[in-house]
């Protein structure tokens, strides 16, 4: 008997050959938004590792929704060549592409992680202001960003339809809209961030307008038979933030939309909030949405371990298991959870066939 982690997954007319997707994780190496030879061997890899979606990385629609100035983008035609390659690099490995379409908001022009400055990137080292809800900063380190008005954001909503028009022209075939980790979509929904008293702020209803905008502007465009995707951080862990029960009444109101499948992640709207990292920590997440809005959800956070993850799809926690760091450690993680969990040997590629006992 196939292991559940490795039964096909069907969105729309997309299927996935089994429940493991690589979630899309920055890697701070584009110049000018361009993906280069770093981003197709890096996807290339792992989905020759096994993988059945490849996420690319949180991939700009505006130059100043980058996060850092190094990171992918897709607000020029010129930007779609190079992401043709890195598509067709995941699908000769054997998965399918898709790509995470972002802004960073108030929480963009930063310094790459590993770098030893912190905060705000200067205007003269090519930072720029930023944009929010409001004119309130992430923290103390990050630039005050100009608030948006109501034609910004219609602007903005315009920039995803015409990135998810360049992103199908590169050959991707599953959109993910990031609305999630403190991001400007995530900064619209949040309490916390979005003290708005326009049409955009306020109520359940005006908080999620923007991101309700931008699905249903996206779907225009998205062919029917191509699923649409959003990240969401299903909790801000705190008691005055976006909660759980929020993220369910979210997914009742974005199924009716398109969306297809919440990927459920959370946090990263405020800091130095106590979150109760350890194994699994989200899954629950994804589980309230599954069961509770009866909608397909994706289970992030953590996850390492090949019989954990059979688990999740097993006991229909979540529909889709999503790998981050774990994909960066082992790109392989797939082709050896196919291995513990008895998988047939067929799941490997068959250049590599030979190598399995």
């Amino acid at each position: 008997m196939t292991p559940p982690l490795f039964t096909p997954l069907d969105l729309r007319s997309i299927t996935l050959k089994n429940r493991i997707a690589m979630s899309p994780m920055c890697q701070y190496s584009a110049q000018d938004g361009f993906a280069n030879e770093w981003h197709t061997v890096h996807l290339g890899s792992r989905a020759a590792g096994g993988a059945g979606l490849i996420i690319a990385e949180a991939t700009a629609v505006e130059a100043r929704g980058r996060i850092s100035p190094q990171d992918l983008g897709i607000w020029s035609d010129a930007h779609v060549p190079a992401l043709k390659a890195v598509t067709t690099a995941i699908k000769t490995g054997g998965a399918v592409a898709g790509i995470q379409l972002a802004h960073a908001g108030r929480k963009a022009s930063t310094y790459r992680p590993w770098e030893s400055r912190r905060g705000a990137v200067h205007k003269s080292e090519g930072g720029w202001t930023p944009v929010g809800p409001t004119a309130t900063p992430f923290s103390s380190e990050y630039a005050t960003p100009t608030a948006l008005s109501e034609k910004d954001i219609q602007t903005i909503t315009q920039s995803f339809v015409d990135a998810t028009t360049r992103a199908l022209q590169a050959g991707f075939e599953v959109i993910e809209i990031h609305a999630a980790h403190g991001y400007l979509l995530h900064s619209f929904l949040s309490p916390l961030s979005n003290t708005r008293e326009d049409a955009y702020g306020g109520s359940f209803e005006n908080r999620t307008r923007f991101l309700r905008d931008v699905v249903t502007e996206v779907r225009k465009v998205l062919p029917e038979t191509l699923p649409l995707l959003v990240r969401i951080s299903a909790t801000d862990w705190h008691e005055d933030g976006w909660t759980i029960d929020d993220s369910v009444h979210l997914a009742t109101s974005l199924q009716p939309l398109g969306v297809d499948l919440l990927d459920c992640s959370s946090g990263g709207i405020i800091p130095d909030v106590r979150i109760p990292v350890n194994a699994h920590y989200q899954v629950p997440l994804a589980a309230r949405v599954k069961q509770d809005a009866g909608m397909r959800a994706g289970a992030v956070g953590l996850i390492t371990d090949p019989n954990a993850a059979n688990d999740i799809i097993k006991n229909e926690q979540a529909d889709l298991v999503l790998l981050g760091r774990e994909l960066l450690r082992d790109p392989y993680w797939p082709l050896h959870a196919s291995q513990a969990l008895g998988a047939n040997r067929d799941i490997w590629p068959v250049q590599y066939q030979r190598a399995v006992q």
